[in-house]
């Protein structure tokens, strides 16, 4: 039978130990200082407390109600005489007309849809129309204001039905 040789064999190593945490010593510099401080702000506020409130010395001017300047016979400046005669000449031309504009609201595939859009604008107080219009990409029905002879007037309406709550509307050239 073979001998073992017990001797060269690795020996189980020992687990290390836990070391007991180790307590932080108790602030006494911080809470020496914290105290300090609480006890001079107030010091401070009863310092300021005992202290007399400071009246002003001084008395305000007497107001010395009939005695006032003269008013000046003669006006010092020139300017307002020269202003009064004076006839601004001021030139006005006719902008010219691009022609008559049109306003559209919405475009949309269905009728149903498009009929909804003329009822809001017909609650804002305005009279609109459905176009019908077959292109390339299919059948659109558009909602369309107008004619309008000057873009101010479309302006106008335009900003009316914003109000309404109304936003998508575009101006175009009448074609």
């Amino acid at each position: 039978m073979p001998r073992r040789d017990y001797v060269k064999t690795a020996r189980p190593q020992a687990k290390p130990r836990k070391k007991a945490p180790v307590k932080a010593p108790f602030p006494w510099l911080v809470l020496t200082i914290t105290a300090g401080l609480i006890l001079i702000f107030g010091w401070f506020l009863w310092t300021i407390n005992q202290q007399e409130p400071v009246t002003s010395t001084q008395q305000p001017p007497e107001v010395v109600k009939d005695e006032l300047p003269e008013r000046p016979t003669e006006e010092p400046y020139q300017y307002i005489r020269e202003l009064e005669n004076r006839e601004v000449v001021v030139e006005v031309r006719e902008l010219e007309s691009r022609g008559p504009f049109q306003m559209q609201c919405a475009s949309f595939r269905s009728e149903q849809q498009a009929d909804a859009m003329r009822a809001q604008i017909a609650f804002a107080g305005f009279s609109s129309t459905i176009r019908r219009t077959e292109g390339s990409n299919g059948v659109w029905y558009r909602v369309v204001l107008g004619p309008y002879d000057s873009r101010r007037q479309a302006e106008a309406d335009r900003n009316r039905l914003r109000r309404n709550g109304i936003n998508s509307c575009q101006i175009w050239n009448w074609n």
